[in-house]
């Protein structure tokens, strides 16, 4: 059968194929250990494999390659499980193909040409493949994944594939199942049972890797350890899969800057193969189109395209979406267009016999596609469209327009700062200025050729002229029409004038930032010297701060707002930002920067990849990362001259990140010789600050008061000038072979790591904070942070933008990262809880969370947490029994369990003195005394009493801990009894007895009589027998104990209810420390690893 295209690795794979017969294109290949000369250990061994492992996971005897001419890369193109098989497809290719290649004159042509009708034979062969999957089939497939690994029904598999797990070198024959939340992977062979279980959340690298063994497989990372799976018949799609699931989870858990109730795949109950595969798809289209996040891919369609400027018909895709037509080329041309659709007024059908048709646009300009499988159903779906889509309200700005934009409550410039500043002088014969009207001239002849604004051809001459340097006069439009920005105005009209009628007057954190960075940014630049350019900047952060309040206000966004306002008019200045921050620089500037460490790691790869004489000199590749971020950040304008730096944000809107990796490597390469001469990281950074310092643009049009190339250098001819187009030049003639495909893929690949990194970090920094308050051990505790963190995630497994997603925040400090609400710590501390599950558990459990909650803002940190199981572990039978009696002077409240925190607590700033006080109060509570303990009353003592029966329950020696918790609490009842008598014999004195009762512990609806008071042991102990004892002496050492009784608040006798009595910590604490079977139970090791095995292999189950 077709396959759809994919590169091979040939490397180790030789000697597993045999050549049976090829051509210049193509070549057919058999595994060795089928048909003829299958013998020798190679032929063997790989027959063995393949015959022992499961008939769905074999790979197919017989393939077509096909080899790029003059290249040594190969892409695998069919299959089949027979010579005959694979034998018609390759008289097909014989026949249909070989003729039409010779046409080509490249090998990047031939490769597009084979992979576009590969897949189109794709297309028409199994059209519905997918919509005819076996349903009954896959109901079978999701009760074997809920009965093999314990997971809810609301968990939803997306995918299965028959694969071998390695471990070691022995393969493991199985089914790895994709799901929404987890990787989970079964094998049964020959007694040997294999079960994993891994959540998304927790990878931390996934890739495709090949070996001699394995050829091709697939490794992912789980908390540091290695995981092979390998033998898949379709190994790219399922790479795909597990990647958008991977990817979905970070966005969704750790991202959740993008991530919201409008999210496309905002329930997880309702993610398919299909639905991230649109979302995929929709996702490139709109990146490589630099169109706005509304557009969807809805239709696409093969064909060839007339280029009138180069007089030929280009091969490529034409895709629809709601709003636009575009068009991409296949055969290496780099030509693409984007033609709004509200600029079609008419679609013709000139030649149904070449199947073509013609897209008329205003302006006299038309597009012709020809060869259209479809073009009938193209041309209805482009009028359709063409009738709905709505009309522009904003188009490319006039040169002639000035002032400011009239009917806003503020004075809105429509004017580039840099035309306010530095207006053109068209009569300056100097000659950088003749050289720059050269350039214009340049780009002039080009739109003439090429078109104008969103219709315009891009194509290889174009990203010749970016290279060269954009005209001052142009950037702007320049920006806006590659950046994809002017497309974000045009479908929001007057949005940016409502966003600043909005956040007028108002008041915020950030708001206060950018009041603080307003003068910080370019303040050598007269613009920014005045009050003009000082209140665009204002504007254009402030309003984006209340469009997104999710990033709000970042350094390094005033740096790169200047820029575009000097270019810009202020609403396209506030749209480029946008574009920067949520499409063209994802996740750069929020708490985490995420973004741009991503980058940094894709960056050291590039490094190790391109320049590996820097790589073999400097083994720890961090240093570039660490010194480059603010490369990244800023896009050089913090390293280079502005008049430099405007040339590398040229190429940026152009070409995207890809650029400045480029530039970075050509940075590098170009002061390669002194790095390798560096012994420290100080003289590496003071050699490229150097560099820096000597780059210059020779054809800068600007003043020399705005130009801010260091007058140091300048006047230093001993130091080497480096022009800014000699090296943008440089960099796209040595990298420029880098691929935006590529770069993604690792952006990609390199996300879940840096997300991991980041997590680690996190982790590392709350075990070594909560370690010396614990006797846990670093395994242990490493294993409870984790069992922490994922019953959070649990929680939020299976809900649409569940709110305990809130409770994770990155930018609060470490410990407060991750919280537990009440009902979240509830099923983890059943789980964890040392004692036998008994029918108290969910009263025990509530209990136990208000009085770890000691802020009472309904959350508890881990370290809240661990020092409460610390002590149900670990600690005395003193300080266990202590716990038990707080957990039961808790009042009960309605409020239970609510969340009071504030809605803006990671944005307040981190105040160290209240920290301080917090820590130091926290050292007062620990040094508490028992004594200091108020009395328990009767109700709370019945509950307590309850709780220790339930605790006892299940263990070897049951009956006698019921029966000395029956003796103690007949002795403290006897005991009080005893107190009450001799306060009723001495009327003369004065009474001093309050029982704590008479507050909150007085319980008026259970009043009792004195006489009624012993009987009620039933109510308590589990047996009408108890020995009646006698108070020789108090628990406290004294005589009486009358004397143990409050002497704090005089009261009448007659106030004091007959049946309200109450006891001391101490008492309670004296009368169990003479029973030693009680005392051996609180004092008993328990096996702390033994619990957490139990609570991992359970946690999932809990949440059913």
């Amino acid at each position: 059968m077709w396959l759809k295209p994919e590169e091979v690795l040939l490397k180790n794979a030789l000697k597993l194929w045999v050549t049976e017969k090829s051509n210049d294109y193509f070549v057919l290949q058999r595994r060795r250990g089928y048909g003829e000369d299958s013998g020798g250990l190679t032929g063997l061994l790989v027959g063995t494999l393949d015959t022992v492992l499961d008939s769905t996971a074999k790979v197919a005897p017989f393939r077509i390659l096909h080899q790029t001419p003059d290249s040594q890369v190969y892409w695998n193109i069919a299959c089949g499980a027979s010579l005959e098989e694979i034998s018609k497809h390759w008289d097909w290719l014989q026949q249909n193909i070989i003729r039409t290649l010779a046409v080509f004159d490249s090998g990047e042509d031939i490769t597009s040409f084979v992979q576009g009708k590969i897949r189109g034979l794709i297309a028409e062969e199994g059209t519905s493949a997918s919509d005819e999957e076996d349903p009954e089939r896959f109901r079978e497939a999701v009760l074997r994944f809920e009965l093999l690994f314990g997971v809810p029904q609301r968990e939803k598999l997306v995918t299965y594939f028959s694969c071998s797990y390695w471990r070691g070198r022995v393969p493991n024959q199985g089914w790895i199942y994709l799901s929404t939340n987890f990787l989970c992977f079964y094998s049964y062979m020959l007694g040997n049972e294999v079960k994993l279980v891994y959540p998304w959340d927790e990878v931390s690298r996934l890739e495709r890797t090949s070996s001699v063994l394995l050829a091709e497989s697939i490794r992912v990372c789980v908390r540091g350890e290695d995981h092979f799976f390998s033998m898949l018949l379709r190994l790219q799609q399922t790479y795909l899969i597990m990647q958008q699931l991977a990817d979905y989870t970070i966005v969704r858990f750790f991202d959740k800057e993008t991530f919201n109730a409008e999210h496309p795949l905002a329930n997880p109950l309702h993610v398919t193969q299909r639905a991230l595969e649109i979302h995929a798809r929709n996702q490139s289209f709109r990146a490589f189109f630099r169109l706005p996040q509304e557009e969807n891919l809805c239709e696409v369609y093969e064909s060839f395209l007339w280029v009138p400027f180069s007089h030929v018909n280009t091969l490529g895709k034409i895709c629809v979406s709601e709003n636009y037509l575009c068009f991409a080329s296949q055969d290496g041309s780099q030509c693409h267009l984007i033609v709004p659709l509200w600029e079609v007024f008419s679609v013709e059908l000139p030649d149904r016999s070449s199947r073509a048709l013609t897209v008329c646009l205003r302006g006299k300009r038309a597009l012709r596609f020809s060869e259209v499988r479809d073009f009938e159903r193209l041309a209805a779906t482009i009028r359709r469209k063409c009738r709905t889509a709505g009309s522009p309200q904003h188009f490319i700005s006039n040169p002639d327009e000035e002032g400011v934009m009239v009917g806003q409550s503020q004075a809105v410039s429509t004017e580039a700062l840099m035309n306010v500043f530095h207006p053109h002088d068209a009569e300056n014969l100097d000659p950088k200025m003749l050289k720059e009207r050269m350039k214009e001239q340049s780009w002039q002849i080009h739109f003439a050729e090429y078109g104008r604004g969103t219709g315009m051809f891009c194509t290889k001459k174009t990203r010749d002229l970016i290279v060269r340097g954009v005209p001052e006069t142009l950037r702007g439009e320049l920006w806006m029409l590659f950046s994809g920005a002017v497309h974000d105005m045009t479908s929001h009209p007057g949005y940016y004038g409502r966003l600043l009628e909005e956040c007028m007057g108002s008041s915020s954190l950030a708001c206060d930032e950018i009041e603080r960075d307003l003068h910080r940014s370019l303040p050598e630049h007269p613009a920014f010297q005045s009050d003009t350019g000082i209140s665009a900047l204002r504007r254009v952060l402030t309003a984006y701060a209340h469009r997104n309040p999710k990033i709000g206000y970042c350094q390094a966004m005033n740096i790169l707002t200047s820029v575009l306002l000097l270019y810009a008019k202020e609403e396209e200045a506030f749209w480029l930002l946008v574009a920067v921050c949520e499409r063209m620089l994802p996740d750069y500037f929020n708490r985490r920067i995420i973004g741009a460490l991503v980058d940094q790691a894709v960056f050291e790869e590039l490094i190790r990849e391109h320049l590996t004489q820097l790589t073999e000199h400097m083994t720890d590749l961090s240093f570039f990362s660490s010194v480059s971020l603010s490369w990244f950040l800023t896009l050089f304008i913090s390293v280079l001259p502005i008049e430099s730096a405007v040339n590398v944000v040229d190429c940026f809107f152009y070409d995207g990140i890809k650029a400045i990796l480029q530039l970075g490597l050509a940075v590098l390469d170009y002061n390669i010789d002194n790095l390798l001469c560096c012994h420290d990281d100080a003289e590496a950074v003071t050699v490229l600050n150097r560099f820096f310092d000597s780059v210059t643009n020779k054809d800068s049009p600007l003043p020399v008061t705005v130009q801010q190339a260091s007058s140091a250098t300048a006047n230093d001819k001993s130091i080497q000038k480096v022009d800014i187009s000699n090296l943008i030049k440089e960099a796209y003639e040595k990298y420029g072979d880098i691929r935006t495909e590529e770069v993604e893929n690792m952006r990609k690949r390199n996300k879940l790591y840096v997300i991991q990194t980041l997590e680690d970090t996190t982790k590392q920094n709350v075990l070594r904070v909560v370690a010396q308050d614990v006797k846990f051990s670093a395994a242990q505790l490493d294993e409870l942070y984790m069992l922490f963190k994922r019953q959070h995630f649990v929680s939020c497994y299976w809900s649409v933008c569940s709110p305990a997603l809130q409770n994770h925040d990155p930018s609060l400090p470490y410990l407060d990262q991750y919280q537990l609400d009440q009902s979240q710590f509830s099923s983890l501390f059943n789980l964890l809880q040392p004692w036998t599950t008994h029918t108290h558990a969910r009263s025990l459990a509530r209990s136990a969370f208000r009085l770890l909650d000691e802020n009472g803002d309904g959350l508890l940190n881990f370290k809240d947490f661990i020092c409460g199981l610390d002590i149900l572990y670990n600690k005395s039978f003193t300080e266990k029994l202590t716990f038990l009696f707080k957990l039961h002077l808790q009042p009960d409240s309605a409020e239970d369990g609510v969340i009071r925190k504030c809605p803006e607590r990671g944005r307040a700033k981190v105040d160290l003195q209240e920290y301080l006080k917090q820590w130091q109060e926290d050292l007062q509570r620990r040094e508490g005394n028992i004594k200091d303990l108020p009395r328990i009353n009767q109700v709370q003592f019945i509950g307590l009493t309850k709780t220790l029966y339930g605790v006892f329950h299940g263990d070897e020696e049951e009956e006698s801990l019921y029966r000395a918790v029956a003796r103690v609490t007949s002795l403290l009842l006897r005991m009080e009894e005893v107190g009450r008598k001799l306060q009723e014999s001495s009327p003369q004195k004065t009474p001093q007895s309050t029982p704590t009762s008479t507050g909150e512990g007085g319980q008026p609806e259970s009043p009792v009589s004195q006489q009624e008071t012993a009987p009620s042991h039933s109510d308590i102990t589990p047996t009408s027998t108890s020995r009646p004892s006698t108070p020789t002496s108090s628990p406290t050492g004294t005589s009486s104990p009358v004397l143990d009784t409050p002497t704090d608040t005089p009261s009448s006798p007659s106030t004091v209810r007959d049946g309200d009595w109450s006891f001391s910590f101490e008492q309670i604490l004296a009368s169990l420390l003479n029973e030693p079977s009680v005392v051996r139970f609180f004092e008993r090791a328990i096996d702390t690893d033994s619990l957490i095995a139990h609570a991992r292999k359970n946690q999932l189950k809990d949440a059913h």
